[in-house]
C-alpha cells in the first residue's frame, strides 16, 4: 500500500517554460491530466493552458453545475430542452484537456450558460407552478459579471480546490466530472452524426446538481461514479452504432505509413463524420488525405476507406505533433482534443474545427473546409516516399466474426492469454513500459490495443497464431466499446466471468476520456487493472485504498515483473 501511495504522488517535476523563474503566487491549479506538473500545473498548464483560460473553464463548469440543478427539478416535472441538454455536452467536451486553447471562445460560453441558468430556473417554475421553496446553492443563482477580465476574475473563485468538503467526497466529486467529461467527447461526436440519447443528459444533469448537495456522503458519490462508468457505456455504444450505421462496421485493413505524390491534407482527432465531409469535398482535386493520431482506425471503415484519396497515416501519437508537422508539406486540422501549442514553422497551415480553438489560429465552424482546400492546394505537398505497412480495423464485429477460431486456439492451447495494452499516450517519462510490455508479451498471447497508446508498438511484427494476428488494433478509445464486448463474448463462449477470463488490463491514461473508461470497467466489475504511467493526483490515499480494496487496481511495475505476477 505504501508503495502504492507513493505512485500516487510520483510526478515529474519538470515545469512549463512559460512559467516565471522564482514565481510562488498560484495563478491556477489544473490536475485533471496525468501530465500535471507536482501533482497538478498551479501556473501555466503543461498542456498549454493559460490561468485566464483555466478559470474561465472552471467557471464554465460550475456555471453548468447551476443549470444542472434547475434543469434536474425541470426534469422531475417532466419538462426538458434540447439546447440545455446539448450545451451541457458541448460545454464539458469544451474543457476536457487540449479542446479549447482561447479565452475568448470559453468565456463566450460562459456567457451562453449564464442565460441557460436562467432559462433552466423559468422552465423548472413554470412547471413547478412558482419558485423553488427548497435553499438554492450559489452556483445555481447565477452571476451578472459579462466582461472577460470580470469571467475570468470569478472563475479564479471557483477552481477544482475546497477546503469546504471532505478531501475523499470531493476526490470522487471530481472522478465523476472527469469521467463526464469524457462521455461528453463521446456524445458529442454522436451527436455531429445525429445520434443522442436521453439517458445521458437526464444523468448529466442529475450528477452535476449532486455535487451542490451538501447533504450526500462519500458512498453516495461513489454510487455516482459507479453509474458514471455505466452511462459511458451507454455512449459508446451509441457512438458504435452512429459510426457503424453511418460508416460500416470496420474490416481489417492494410495501412499506409509511407506517403504518395500530390498535395496533402492532415486529419487529427477522432470525429469520422467531419473526415467524411472532407473525403467528399477533397475528391477529385488531386488532393491526397492522411490520418494521424487517433484518426488511424478511420482506415477501417468501408465508408471512409472506399475513397482512393484517403492515402495512409502520417506521424504517431498526438503529443509528437510539434517535430512531425513541421516535415507535413499540406494543410493540417484538428477535430477534438489532441492539439497543443503550434509552432511557427507550421501555423500558418494549421486549422481547428467546431470546438477545438486555439488563438490566432483560424477555426473551421460548420462543415465547408473551402479554406483548408485552398491552404492544400497553394503548399508544395508530397513527392511518393511509400513504406511500411500496418493492420487496423479489428473491431468487435470483425474479431467476433473468427470467434470459433480464437476459442478454438485457446482450447487448444495454442493462445495462453489476452493482454489489453491501451490508452492514452503522452509525454512524460515512463511510458516506455508499454514498448517494453509488448515487446515481451509471450509469442503464445495475443495483444488488444486501442487508443493512441498503441503507437508505442504497433509499428512491431507481432506475427500470427494459426493466422490469427498477435496484435489486433481495435480502434480509438471509444471503441473500448469494442473491447468490452469482445471480452462478453469470450466470458459467455467458457462460461466465465470477465475475471476469470485470461485476460489483463494493461491502460494508460492521459486524460478524461480514460476516466470514463475506467469507470465503465469498474461498474462491469473488472478487477486487477494496472495502470500508469502514474496514477491521478486528484484520487486521495482513500479513495485509492477503495479501489485497491474492491477492485485491486494498482500502478504498473515494471515490464518484465508484472509479467511474471501475470502470467505465473
Amino acid at each position: 500500500m505504501k508503495n502504492l501511495i507513493k505512485n500516487l504522488f510520483g510526478f515529474s517535476t519538470s515545469t512549463n517554460n512559460n512559467e516565471k523563474k522564482g514565481e510562488t503566487m498560484e495563478n491556477m491549479f489544473c490536475f485533471q491530466c496525468e501530465q500535471a506538473a507536482n501533482g497538478g500545473c498551479s501556473k501555466v498548464g503543461v498542456c498549454g493552458k493559460q490561468p485566464d483560460v483555466a478559470a474561465l473553464q472552471d467557471l464554465l463548469v460550475y456555471t453548468m453545475k447551476g443549470i444542472a440543478f434547475w434543469a434536474d427539478k425541470a426534469r422531475g416535472k417532466g419538462v426538458k430542452n434540447a439546447e440545455i441538454d446539448h450545451f451541457m455536452i458541448d460545454g464539458l467536451f469544451t474543457t476536457v484537456t487540449n479542446v479549447d486553447f482561447s479565452a475568448e471562445e470559453v468565456a463566450k460560453l460562459v456567457r451562453k450558460g449564464a442565460t441557460l441558468l436562467e432559462k433552466a430556473q423559468t422552465l423548472f417554475e413554470q412547471a413547478n407552478g412558482g419558485a423553488y421553496a427548497g435553499a438554492v446553492p450559489e452556483a445555481a443563482k447565477g452571476f451578472t459579471a459579462t466582461s472577460t477580465a470580470e469571467l475570468v476574475a470569478l472563475g479564479a473563485a471557483h477552481g477544482v480546490k475546497s477546503d469546504a468538503i471532505d478531501a475523499d467526497v470531493k476526490s470522487v466529486q471530481e472522478i465523476i466530472v472527469y469521467g463526464m467529461k469524457g462521455y461528453a467527447a463521446y456524445a458529442h461526436h454522436a451527436l455531429v452524426i445525429g445520434r443522442e440519447n436521453d439517458e445521458i443528459y437526464a444523468f448529466t444533469h442529475k450528477a452535476l446538481a449532486a455535487t451542490l448537495d451538501l447533504t450526500l456522503g462519500l458512498m453516495d458519490f461513489v454510487g455516482l461514479a459507479m453509474e458514471c462508468g455505466r452511462i459511458n457505456l451507454v455512449t459508446m455504444e451509441l457512438l458504435d452504432k452512429a459510426n457503424t450505421d453511418s460508416f460500416g462496421h470496420p474490416v481489417p485493413t492494410p495501412v499506409q505509413l509511407g506517403t504518395k505524390a500530390g498535395k496533402a491534407i492532415l486529419v487529427s482527432g477522432h470525429d469520422l463524420r467531419m473526415l467524411e465531409e472532407l473525403l467528399k469535398q477533397t475528391e477529385g482535386k488531386g488532393i491526397n488525405i492522411y490520418t494521424h493520431g487517433e484518426m488511424l482506425p478511420a482506415h477501417g471503415y468501408p465508408g471512409l476507406k472506399k475513397y482512393a484519396h484517403l492515402a495512409g497515416n502520417f506521424g504517431g501519437a498526438w503529443q509528437d505533433q510539434a517535430k512531425e508537422f513541421v516535415n507535413f508539406p499540406g494543410a493540417i486540422i484538428f477535430n477534438t482534443n489532441c492539439i497543443q501549442r503550434p509552432a511557427e514553422s507550421y501555423k500558418d497551415r494549421l486549422f481547428t474545427w467546431g470546438l477545438v480553438q486555439w488563438p490566432d489560429v483560424k477555426n473551421i465552424n460548420g462543415m465547408d473546409f473551402a479554406p483548408v482546400i485552398e491552404k492544400a492546394l497553394a503548399l508544395p505537398g508530397f513527392e511518393e516516399n511509400l513504406g511500411q505497412e500496418i493492420l487496423t480495423g479489428f473491431g468487435h464485429n470483425a474479431v467476433l466474426g473468427v470467434a470459433d477460431k480464437v476459442i478454438a486456439a485457446v482450447k487448444a492451447g495454442d493462445i495462453r492469454h489476452f493482454f489489453l495494452i491501451g490508452g492514452c499516450d503522452g509525454a512524460k517519462s515512463g511510458r516506455n513500459y508499454y514498448t517494453e510490455f509488448a515487446e515481451n508479451v509471450p509469442k503464445d498471447c495475443v495483444i488488444l490495443t486501442l487508443a493512441c497508446g498503441k503507437y508505442r508498438f504497433n509499428k512491431l511484427d507481432f506475427g500470427d497464431i494459426g493466422g490469427i494476428p498477435r496484435l489486433l488494433d481495435i480502434g480509438q478509445c471509444n471503441d473500448a466499446y469494442s473491447a468490452i464486448q469482445i471480452a462478453v463474448a469470450l466470458a459467455g463462449a467458457f462460461n466465465c466471468g470477465v475475471n476469470e477470463l485470461p485476460l489483463s488490463f494493461i491502460l494508460s491514461w492521459y486524460e478524461q476520456k480514460a476516466v470514463a473508461i475506467l469507470l465503465t470497467l469498474l461498474h462491469l466489475g473488472v478487477k486487477n487493472i494496472k495502470l500508469g504511467p502514474s496514477l491521478p493526483a486528484f484520487i486521495t490515499p482513500n479513495v485509492l485504498n477503495f479501489l485497491v480494496e474492491n477492485f485491486n487496481i494498482g500502478p504498473i511495475g515494471t515490464a518484465e515483473g508484472d509479467l511474471k505476477q501475470i502470467l505465473g
